[in-house]
């Protein structure tokens, strides 16, 4: 059995939104581009603040759910009226499920009516790191949620593609070795779905020693009767960054934005992985200076009390996972133990 302290974990939380910040904020002047890009640090005046981020946005309104209801007594109804009450992004799927949730049609049909052009985008795996966070060590219990999220605004691949990224970042808190962690990732769902299509395409080109940028191409090629801003292809590209990145932060998310297309969610969610296995201690300091510990939204309601920093949201998180743990598994306050492979102890 592996183990991880208190410690540890609260480093590695620490480390998902550091992460996060960092990737969204690499990727944001490029989001939507189609050509490959060719950077290698922040193109921005930054100031001290990260770019505003709807793939973290989202999760601070799943937070606050958690903290008022409980992890266990979420319902894809539940998070649909949080959804209504404290999200204002109207674009996309965001907007087609908002639309049919005010008509009446609640989740799951939120996601798949009406929404044959967003259903398989990019707007829930790109906030897959809160039921990762709070359920560490425990891929199955993570995709239970995941699954309630992204159906209230997704269908088929659209779900599929958080399911992958939610079981790679629980395991994540565990297992170090990329490869395995894409292999866990891919066990949770479909093999014959387009998401792992995109994967298998990528890990493919890397074994074969194939360079990033054919690897890239590959992934475009065979997305292209989706188009852009897709999930299977973006999933692609993410697995391209932690593969090609060869366990190098730096690495890892500029080799994801420089693939184009959802530039600021690949590489979020590039840098949320990297720091989940690292944990914060292991980012280059290079990249926390420039955007500080801030926490800066853009689509939620201004007056919903999300934490302002990411040591309040790693504090929040952190009482949220134990909080899980003590009434399921009968521990004390201070330990939790996961059901898969970990042990977490003060």
């Amino acid at each position: 059995m592996n183990i991880i302290n208190l410690k540890e974990y609260k480093d590695k939380v620490y480390g998902c939104w550091a992460g996060k910040n960092i990737g969204g904020t690499l990727g944001a002047p490029f989001e939507g581009k189609q050509e490959i890009n060719n950077v290698d640090f922040y193109t921005q005046d930054l100031n001290g603040s990260p770019v505003p981020n709807d793939d973290l946005d989202l999760q601070l309104v799943w937070l606050q759910a958690i903290r008022r209801y409980g992890i266990a007594n979420l319902t894809p109804r539940l998070l649909a009226e949080y959804w209504l009450g404290d999200i204002n992004g109207p674009w996309g799927e965001y907007g087609v499920a908002k639309a049919n949730m005010r008509a009446g049609f609640m989740p799951p049909l939120s996601g798949s009516c009406n929404n044959e052009r967003w259903k398989f985008s990019n707007g829930a795996w790109i906030r897959s790191e809160i039921w990762a966070c709070i359920t560490p060590g425990d891929p199955d219990q993570a995709i239970k949620y995941a699954y309630m999220d992204a159906c209230v605004d997704h269908y088929g691949e659209g779900i599929y593609a958080e399911m992958f990224t939610v079981a790679l970042e629980s395991a994540a808190f565990i297992v170090n070795d990329i490869n395995q962690l894409i292999a866990i990732g891919l066990s949770k769902i479909p093999s014959d779905c387009r998401i792992a299509q995109s994967v298998n395409i990528a890990i493919k080109h890397y074994r074969d020693g194939k360079d990033w940028l054919e690897a890239r191409e590959a992934i475009v090629k065979d997305s292209s009767d989706l188009g852009w801003f897709q999930a299977p292809a973006n999933i692609g590209f993410t697995v391209l960054g932690l593969l090609y990145g060869e366990g190098d932060f730096s690495k890892a998310i500029c080799r994801a934005v420089n693939c184009g297309d959802d530039t600021d969610c690949s590489g979020a969610t590039v840098g949320a992985i990297m720091g989940i296995i690292g944990g914060r201690k292991a980012i280059p300091e290079k990249w926390l200076t420039p955007i500080g510990e801030g926490v800066c939204t853009m689509c939620i309601n201004t007056f919903l009390p999300v934490p302002k920093t990411l040591d309040e949201l790693t504090e929040q998180v952190t009482t949220e996972t134990l909080n899980r743990a003590c009434p399921i598994y009968g521990v004390f306050r201070q330990n939790f133990i996961s059901p898969f492979t970990s042990v977490v102890k003060k």
